[in-house]
């Protein structure tokens, strides 16, 4: 899996903001051309000296609900911590980890935002941007933007707004857990980013492609060779069981 375009990483944080305002405008909002089936799933964290990133790139399908591949990629950390620019030190990792994968995914689904972002370019927009594929970010809290809280119930969602413009959604995975935002990253509409994580979650607050990955990733901290300690734990691949959902959108027909 090659990127479809590249640029420096050798950047200062004003040069990585002018980078972030100049590919902004490029990013797609569109329903998705087909029905997606093979969904990579990205996570990424920092070694505990902070020297280097690690990326996990997992490979899941959702029609047999099974990881086909998982991939870890390093790089060194070279750039500061600046809050809106987490992709110029995450990004060299996740280049890494997505080379190794052998078959094209439909849509790449990121731990982290895409368009709810200040200048409109978060981690999943800028990845979509660089692999030329549907990307949706899944983030853990809110980066930018300001949100009700959703109803309790899984599927309940509710709108994340800037300067009175929908730029994502809360949306509950899973009945009285936090919500998760979700967001367009690129070559995917709002509607279709929700309903494929709502079927792609499985009784976990996470939807699986980057709960494997956020798991393959912690694994950094325990030992030089997460796949090998992930082989020992039996994590993957094994088959889950879908979570059924009812969409209300008639924009496309995601099967459970």
């Amino acid at each position: 899996m090659k990127p479809v375009f590249t640029h420096s990483w050798n950047l200062t944080p004003a040069e990585a903001i002018a980078l972030q305002k100049e590919l902004a405008p490029r990013v797609q909002v569109q329903k998705l051309v087909r029905e997606p089936r093979l969904i990579l799933g990205i996570d990424c964290a920092p070694s505990k000296d902070y020297a280097f990133y690690f990326a996990a790139a997992v490979l899941w399908d959702r029609q047999t609900r099974q990881v086909l591949e998982y991939h870890i990629g390093k790089a060194p950390l070279t750039f500061p911590y600046v809050p809106g620019l987490l992709s110029f030190r995450e990004i060299p990792a996740i280049l890494n980890a997505c080379a190794k994968t052998q078959k094209q995914p439909d849509v790449i689904m990121v731990d982290g935002h895409g368009v709810c972002h200040p200048r409109g370019l978060g981690i999943a927009s800028h990845v979509g941007l660089l692999f030329g594929l549907p990307a949706l970010g899944c983030g853990k809290k809110i980066l930018y933007g300001r949100a009700d809280v959703p109803g309790i119930e899984q599927g309940s969602t509710s709108s994340l707004l800037a300067k009175d413009k929908e730029i994502g959604k809360m949306v509950r995975t899973r009945t009285k857990v936090k919500p998760v935002i979700v967001s367009v990253g690129h070559l995917i509409d709002l509607d279709n980013a929700v309903k494929l994580v709502l079927e792609c979650t499985a009784g976990f607050r996470l939807p699986e492609p980057t709960r494997q990955a956020d798991k393959l990733v912690d694994l950094k901290q325990e030992t030089r060779d997460p796949i090998i300690q992930l082989a020992e734990r039996c994590v993957l691949p094994v088959p889950v069981p879908p979570t059924r959902i009812t969409f209300r959108s008639d924009s496309i027909n995601l099967p459970v």
